[in-house]
C-alpha cells in the first residue's frame, strides 16, 4: 500500500516537472552566433539618449547648496566641471572641483544609457571616500529630465537611500537635485547644484 502510494506520488511529480523542465531547456537553447553578434552590435550602438549626454561636453561653473539639517540655512560653495563624451560616444565623463561641507573636494562621474536594460546608469567616486556610489533610472518622455535613484550603507549601521533629479534645462544650464531619507525616515533635499556653461 505505502508502495503504492510513493509510485504515484512520484508519477504525479514527475508529470509535474517534466513540463517545467522542457520549458526551461527551450529558453536556454543558445542563440544563433550570428544573430547574437548582430543583437551586441545593435545594442552597442549610440542612440539618441547618448546623442544627448554627449552635446553637455564642455566646461561648467557649479553653484552647490548644501542642507546638513531640516529648517537650517545650506552651505554654498562653487566649484568647475569639465566634461567629455567618452568610449566613442557611449558615455558622458565629467569631473568635478571644489568644495564640499568647507572641504576641497573632487570627484570624477560617468553616465551612460543601458541599450539592454533601457535604463540610464552612473557611477561616482570622489575624494571623500573609497566607495563606488551608483544611481540608475529613467527620462521624462522629453528627455530632459532624467530621474536616478539609488543607496549606500551607513558608518555605524543603517542604509540610506536617495533619489536625484537631473533637470537639462538647456545646452547652457543644468539643475541636479539629490534627496535622500535614512531607513524609516522622510526624504529631504540635500543637495542642489546648479551648472551654467563657460561661455
Amino acid at each position: 500500500m505505502i508502495t503504492t502510494r510513493l509510485t504515484v506520488i512520484l508519477l504525479g511529480l514527475t508529470l509535474a516537472v517534466t513540463p517545467v523542465l522542457a520549458k526551461e531547456q527551450k529558453h536556454e537553447k543558445p542563440m544563433d552566433e550570428k544573430a547574437m553578434m548582430e543583437l551586441w552590435q545593435k545594442l552597442a550602438a549610440p542612440g539618441e539618449p547618448h546623442k544627448q549626454l554627449e552635446s553637455l561636453a564642455g566646461s561648467w561653473t557649479t553653484q552647490t547648496k548644501e542642507w546638513m539639517e531640516p529648517g537650517k540655512p545650506p552651505m554654498e560653495s562653487n566649484g568647475t566641471v569639465e566634461m567629455r563624451s567618452v568610449l566613442g560616444g557611449r558615455f558622458l565623463q565629467q569631473e568635478f572641483t571644489g568644495s564640499m561641507m568647507g572641504q576641497p573636494y573632487s570627484g570624477i562621474g560617468t553616465t551612460g544609457y543601458d541599450n539592454l536594460r533601457k535604463k540610464y546608469v552612473s557611477t561616482w567616486i570622489d575624494s571623500m571616500g573609497t566607495g563606488v556610489f551608483i544611481m540608475e533610472g529613467t527620462a521624462s518622455p522629453d528627455g530632459k529630465t532624467i530621474t536616478l535613484k539609488g543607496g549606500h550603507d551607513e558608518p555605524g549601521g543603517g542604509h540610506m537611500t536617495h533619489r536625484a533629479i537631473w533637470k537639462l534645462v538647456d545646452q547652457n544650464t543644468q539643475i541636479f537635485e539629490m534627496y535622500g531619507a535614512h531607513k524609516g525616515q522622510k526624504e529631504m533635499k540635500g543637495m542642489e547644484i546648479v551648472y551654467t556653461r563657460k561661455q
